[in-house]
């Protein structure tokens, strides 16, 4: 029985394997219809979810399967002081598969060690999101038609934005790949991740704080959300919550065929005007979520179709 708590559960040769799977479900979403017809799959979301949960839900329906779960803590009985562990047991008995949202870092891997069905992560405090960092990867190759070779912009919130801590673990292991960080001070990755995943496997990269300097030398900019939730106190959320707004001007200094991602919701660092954008992906990556997380279901079942 597998799992999904981090993008580097599967090898690269499985992922190109799951990325396949996904683009036949985009060209060929009817073979899929039925696939998973008598399977459930719970989700069980501990803090504030859309895309995630829905993406998660509105793929075993289109897979025929059916859902239950909640979208809360307030509506499970964690309100009464059930455990992860418990309550994950007592979801095996209903479910055929599960995916999790939790904002404490290692719940996910308290479910998987407990579970009897396959456990996705589908977040867990500013620690992972691998099933966003499949879709990111998914959106990458399916709009540039590769995942090496590549100058990315990370740009935002990185010391507390698990999209980016797991689209950079995912990364590194393809040829070619160099990053530019970029973001104030306070917000900078985290020097583990630095150290441990950047150094550790001689990836180049440059760290700035003004937008502006990295824009024409990128491929693909992926921008973040500065997360209100992730802050101690409000005043520094408010200081930092502007520090960075993308709009036309700023697009005319990047390249004709540069991408822009952002695993949403947004606030105020894409300005309206930037969807009209060709180069804006970010909502095109939402429906790409669909397709990868419907591979992953099937992959993790083992259903073939």
């Amino acid at each position: 029985m597998r799992h999904l708590m981090s993008p580097l559960d599967f090898t690269v040769e499985e992922l190109d394997k799951l990325l396949d799977l996904a683009g036949d479900i985009e060209a060929n979403p009817q073979k899929y219809a039925h696939a998973c017809a008598g399977k459930k799959l719970a989700t069980l979301f501990y803090e504030p979810s859309t895309r995630t949960r829905l993406s998660h839900e509105a793929a075993m329906l289109n897979l025929g399967g059916s859902i239950l779960g909640f979208s809360s803590a307030e509506s499970s009985s964690a309100t009464k002081g059930e455990s992860v562990a418990d309550t994950i047991r007592m979801i095996s008995c209903y479910a055929d598969i599960c995916a999790m949202r939790h904002p404490k870092e290692g719940s996910a891997l308290v479910a998987k060690e407990h579970a009897s069905i396959p456990v996705i992560n589908a977040g867990d405090g500013g620690h992972q999101h691998p099933t966003q960092t499949l879709t990111d990867l998914l959106t990458i190759r399916s709009l540039k038609g590769r995942l090496d070779h590549m100058k990315i912009g990370l740009c935002g919130d990185l010391k507390f934005g698990r999209t980016v801590h797991s689209l950079i673990n995912a990364l590194v292991r393809y040829p070619g790949i160099e990053f530019v960080l970029i973001s104030p001070e306070e917000l900078r990755l985290p020097s583990y991740i630095r150290r441990d995943v950047l150094d550790k496997n001689k990836i180049p990269y440059e760290e700035v704080v003004r937008l502006e300097d990295a824009l024409p030398g990128l491929d693909l900019l992926y921008m973040t959300r500065v997360q209100k939730e992730r802050f101690f106190n409000e005043e520094d959320y408010v200081r930092m919550k502007d520090f960075y707004i993308l709009d036309s001007r700023k697009m005319e200094l990047a390249r004709p065929d540069m991408l822009v991602l952002h695993p949403l919701p947004r606030v105020n660092e894409i300005s309206v005007e930037v969807d009209k954008d060709p180069r804006a992906a970010y909502f095109k990556q939402v429906q790409y979520g669909v397709y990868v997380r419907m591979a992953l279901i099937l992959t993790l079942l083992e259903i073939e179709v």
